[in-house]
């Protein structure tokens, strides 16, 4: 008799054991988070205009580091809601933070939304679409250290007028759906008035991506300035900023060409324009690329004489050690008006996980 409790007891268990685990893999199909994130480190000598050259090793160079989790649930009749929350990290010293003590934890992405049949609406902190054209349209990325385009748009130490930061704070974003390799994002960011703020902040962008052929055309009014780039009190008198930019790419296999152009206008009491040019080519050389971009940027201001220009030159080689990891090794050119040149030579390593 006690046998056959006991085997009962087992069986029980066991289809209980069963059912949860059925539960468990339903639930995970119906909902999922995800830990990811991005480590990148390079040491060299770094030199931007006019200024010495420094030996170091530095983070997020190539590409921002940050450590962030993500998640989707399946809330039935084809809606989707959604979250990210990421942080920055400084790998050389372990900050949560681009600049030492300037962003806030989750200060790279913080936002939850809602997808489906209609697009996707996001609601919290979230980059441009400025930004994310002027990202994909350079053979260097998202680098901030190495890549003329990014520099020259959001963090040149000299000339670069963008205020409000390639991420913004209070925002609402709206992504449409994919439409045949078309789609657009728009993104509205609400604005306290004060010394930092004079309204509102609106980007805008479309992209297509069509076989070998891509192209995109952004477009933001800045109104209230971010944690990070140039700070409304630069302007005297400062009111509103304007900027757009086209691009496109063609991948010939052999080589990849890509063209940006864009202006950033101030208005302001002396106002500033900004005229930016540049041409960008990746060539695969065995397990990995020659990256090389040429950047050219013309600034000037209402009353001065003249105007300043901004040249940028990087190139150099990504080689994937795996679908992950990839070394990098590389020479960055930098000249502005009335400056000495400045000249980097680096190397680095960056794995995604």
């Amino acid at each position: 008799m006690s046998t056959q409790i006991n085997f009962r007891v087992q069986v029980r268990a066991l289809s209980l054991a069963v059912a949860s685990l059925s539960l468990a893999t339903a639930a995970q199909a119906q909902s999922s988070v995800q830990l990811y994130g991005l480590i990148d480190a390079s040491v060299g000598s770094f030199q931007t205009a006019g200024t010495k050259k420094v030996t170091r090793l530095d983070s997020g160079n190539m590409s921002t580091s940050y450590l962030g989790f993500k998640g989707t649930e399946d809330l039935g009749g084809g809606l989707r809601a959604s979250f990210a929350l990421d942080s920055f990290l400084l790998v050389d010293s372990g900050g949560a933070t681009r600049v030492p003590g300037v962003d806030a934890f989750w200060a790279r992405n913080a936002w939850a939304g809602v997808s489906g049949g209609f697009g996707s609406l996001r609601f919290g902190r979230m980059g441009t679409p400025l930004f994310v054209s002027t990202l994909i349209f350079n053979a260097w990325g998202d680098s901030f250290g190495y890549s003329p385009a990014i520099r020259q748009y959001f963090s040149a130490p000299y000339g670069t007028p963008v205020v409000g930061d390639t991420g913004w704070n209070n925002a609402i974003g709206y992504t449409t759906p994919n439409m045949g390799g078309l789609s657009a994002n728009v993104l509205y960011a609400l604005g306290e008035r004060g010394a930092t703020s004079k309204g509102n902040n609106l980007s805008a962008n479309v992209l297509y991506f069509g076989g070998p052929l891509a192209f995109t055309a952004a477009w933001q009014s800045v109104k209230t300035q971010g944690t990070l780039g140039r700070g409304i009190s630069a302007f005297p008198g400062f009111d509103e900023q304007t900027g757009w930019q086209v691009a496109g790419s063609y991948d010939l296999k052999a080589v990849k060409f890509s063209v940006q152009y864009g202006e950033v206008e101030t208005d302001a009491l002396a106002d500033v324009k900004v005229k930016n040019t540049h041409l960008s080519a990746s060539v695969p050389v065995g397990a990995g690329k020659v990256l090389a971009t040429y950047g050219l940027g013309k600034i000037s201001t209402q009353g001065a004489s003249g105007s300043r220009e901004s040249k940028m030159f990087t190139i150099g080689y990504d080689y994937y050690l795996s679908k992950r990891t990839d070394i990098y090794a590389l020479y960055m050119n930098d000249k502005y008006t009335a400056l000495s040149s400045g000249n980097t030579l680096a190397a680095g390593i960056r794995h995604t996980f």
